[in-house]
């Protein structure tokens, strides 16, 4: 964030992204036990949150009369909620700054979330090494997203298409754990074996407590990628399944908690627990977060339309997609169509007469008539819409697309 963004839309969408690269580093911190990504994480926090008192200050500024303060207040809200998203994610970074500790099966059961974080080391001869990372589009061919690199000492986050690819570049990356094998072949990196402990017959309360933490991490990252959708689609439905998240967040929060200190009482070293216990608040709060942004939804309270377009103009869109009739996508499951790996798109939700299924598994089918509402790259919008029948087309030539029926379904 070095070059400050010359207007609120550009300001909101910065935010955005750079809110949710701090929880990605943070997380990715956690399961490497890496310091030196989690004092990124701080540093991170800190220009965020000059941005954030900037914005501020351009949506006082911006107000002429009482009929426009009620718009620009659902901003406010929306950079309230997005601050707080950061600071939650300096709390994750600090189990590794301040020694927290995490259980050992905390980490391998990271490893096998639906979004993984990784990190791989760019090899000589490789093909990601001497080529702009935009030209091996990772987000199409992996389903996996480069949150920052490390060159030597040196932390680059503000990553784009442009950023040439040197031997000895680390790469930190998240999104399906389907696409190591592939990434890794690109970079000419060694076979990666994820984390695993012994297997033990006797389910305790730590690993219950593990398990619960788990999904409450996929649980609040939903609840964020909701929220948002629910401010750029206007949409009531998602609104309401984002409170459903955080009320289901706050019972798991509860229910963690009891195993934790029931599994105090066992033989077990009990400095991990700290971390469980800080890492669930965290993520508890994160769920709020979003509960906070789709208040303005819920209330039918006046959204500014800057939000739409400045959350639409990050560097992950949110796409609502009709499943066509006889498309690719038609009776096909999520597991057989790998959306996440090409086009690199995660579904966030399937609508279907009315109602939401959130996060769908690989075992969902999708049916003709179905909605997805989908966030990944923007360069993989419009293969989405070709496998779900649609060709995206621009009939004012001014960026606004519409969907066509494909010919050819």
């Amino acid at each position: 964030m070095d070059d400050r963004p010359r207007n609120l839309r550009e300001m909101l969408a910065e935010a955005k992204d750079s809110s949710e690269l701090m929880v990605d580093l943070a997380y990715a911190a956690l399961f490497f036990n890496d310091p030196d990504m989690a004092e990124e994480v701080t540093e991170l926090e800190e220009q965020l949150s000059t941005l954030v008192q900037e914005m501020r200050g351009v949506c006082i500024m911006s107000v002429r009369n009482p009929k426009e303060s009620e718009g620009m207040s659902s901003v406010l809200q929306v950079i309230s909620a997005i601050e707080r998203i950061a600071n939650d994610a300096v709390d994750i970074a600090r189990i590794v700054t301040h020694r927290l500790g995490i259980p050992a099966q905390l980490v391998a059961d990271l490893s096998e979330a639906e979004e993984v974080s990784h990190r791989v080391l760019v090899s000589q001869g490789s093909h990601l090494a001497h080529r702009a990372l935009g030209a091996h589009e990772l987000p199409v061919q992996t389903g996996m997203r480069v949150m920052a690199v490390r060159r030597e000492r040196n932390w680059i986050t503000d990553v784009t298409g442009d950023l040439i690819l040197v031997p000895d570049d680390v790469l930190f990356l998240r999104g399906s754990p389907d696409g190591i094998i592939r990434l890794r072949e690109l970079a000419a990196a060694e076979p990666w074996v994820p984390p695993q402990i012994t297997d033990d017959p006797f389910v305790t309360d730590l690993d219950r407590a593990v398990d619960v933490l788990v999904e409450m991490k996929n649980l609040s990252e939903v609840a964020v990628g909701l929220a948002y959708s629910a401010l750029v689609l206007r949409d009531l439905g998602l609104a309401a399944e984002v409170r459903h998240l955080a009320d289901r967040l706050d019972e798991m929060k509860d229910r963690l908690e009891l195993w934790v200190l029931r599994a105090a009482s066992d033989k077990v070293d009990p400095s991990p627990l700290r971390g469980l216990l800080h890492l669930s608040q965290a993520a508890e709060d994160i769920g709020d977060a979003a509960q906070q942004m789709v208040w303005l939804i819920e209330r039918r309270e006046d959204v500014h339309p800057i939000l739409g377009i400045a959350l639409g103009d990050s560097d992950e869109v949110v796409v609502q997609f009709p499943v066509g009739e006889g498309s690719e996508a038609d009776q096909a499951t999520l597991a057989e169509l790998q959306f996440n790996i090409e086009p690199g798109f995660t579904v966030l939700a399937i609508r279907r007469g009315g109602q939401y299924l959130y996060r769908p598994g690989g075992r969902a089918r999708l049916l003709s008539g179905d909605e997805l509402i989908a966030s990944g790259p923007d360069e993989g919008r419009e293969l989405l819409a070709y496998r779900c029948g649609w060709q995206l087309v621009d009939p004012e030539g001014d960026g606004d697309t519409e969907l066509e029926p494909l010919t050819t379904v």
